[in-house]
């Protein structure tokens, strides 16, 4: 055999992509197309949309969606649901603000005793829901109303009423704020702290996803859990942790609800868990597991913070606001699949 041949047996063994079907091999792309095309919509509609201001408007918005998800995207990916994680925000601001106060403690330790609540009830779900083996619908909608009963049980409970006492005042509080809820100024325009904490989860998940040897297990066990099983994925732990991930970001959207606020309302949270889910649907996430990105939450984010705001700055009536969602939900979802089929069809 001739070494022309031998070059030409290997060169057939190579896996060779395109720069086009890496492209549409992404999963954040529909979403991506989704955010250019309202970005240009407001832009049109909406004079004020364009000025630094209002960017920094919608990336608020954007980043108080976006820091929750970030890790429903990637408990998605893995094949579950988290319909508790509205709600576990709130509970997340409570036990900081009640065990503060009750305790007459530094601030500190009542956000470090919530970072531990809030991890142990995402242990909770996980661990629930792989020894029943019962659906995750079933597992969060059961977490769901026990925290709704007991933010708004447990509230009036200590405080006598439905919101918790201010803590401004105490030791701690100003330091925490400043972590949690402070604004950067940055060109004479404040953007809130938020849109970091945002950024660097982004970057964290997506560095787990696609470097990390975590990522291949969250994708395999959302693709087919018994099959992963069978080749040594830690399925057990995986899910435990993903929904460990999701209590993680509760804690931090929780602190800033808290120190934006100094006061919490126990009934707050309810319904969030759908925006977060439409979020990570918006970009990319299949409802199924298997497939989805940390960036493409983020993007789905971006178009919620962009429609949210825009009609505000285009000054229609803000009661059409859902409306835009859903049918932005269809599109997207449509889109993504269409993506998907032109990305197996050029492989």
């Amino acid at each position: 055999m001739s070494a022309g041949t031998d070059a030409a047996t290997a060169d057939e063994r190579l896996l060779r992509t395109s720069p086009l079907r890496k492209l549409l091999g992404r999963p954040e792309l529909g979403s991506v197309v989704g955010a250019i095309a309202v970005f240009v919509f407001f832009a049109f509609f909406a004079d004020s949309f364009l000025r630094a201001s209002s960017l920094s408007t919608v990336l608020y918005a954007a980043s108080t969606i976006g820091i929750m998800a970030v890790p429903v995207a990637l408990l998605m990916i893995g094949g579950e649901f988290d319909l508790s994680a509205g709600v576990m925000v709130t509970s997340s601001a409570l036990v900081s603000s009640m065990f503060s106060y009750q305790m007459t403690a530094n601030v500190w330790v009542g956000v470090g005793v919530s970072l531990l609540v809030t991890l142990a009830i995402g242990a909770f779900n996980g661990f629930m829901l792989t020894r029943t083996r019962l659906p995750s619908f079933i597992i969060t909608l059961g977490t769901f109303l026990m925290l709704t009963g007991m933010n708004l049980g447990f509230t009036k409970l200590i405080g006598g009423t439905v919101s918790t006492k201010t803590i401004a005042d105490m030791e701690g509080f100003g330091s925490a704020r400043e972590v949690f809820a402070s604004t950067l100024t940055v060109g004479g325009v404040g953007f809130k702290v938020t849109i970091l904490w945002w950024l660097a989860l982004v970057a964290v998940a997506s560095w787990i996803l696609l470097r990390t040897r975590a990522g291949n297990w969250i994708f395999a066990v959302g693709g087919n859990k018994d099959a992963a099983r069978a080749v040594g994925v830690p399925v057990t732990k995986t899910k435990i942790g993903l929904y460990m991930g999701v209590g993680l970001g509760a804690w931090i959207s929780g602190q800033h609800l808290l120190f934006s606020y100094d006061v919490v309302q126990s009934g707050e949270g309810v319904g969030n868990e759908l925006i977060y889910i439409i979020a990570a649907v918006i970009g990319g996430c299949l409802i199924t597991g298997g497939y989805g990105s940390a960036v493409g939450s983020a993007v789905g984010a971006f178009i919620f913070g962009m429609t949210s705001k825009g009609i505000v700055f285009a000054e229609w009536n803000p009661d059409w606001f859902k409306f835009f969602l859903g049918a932005m939900l269809l599109l997207a979802t449509l889109l993504n699949a269409w993506v998907r089929k032109r990305a197996e069809a050029t492989k």
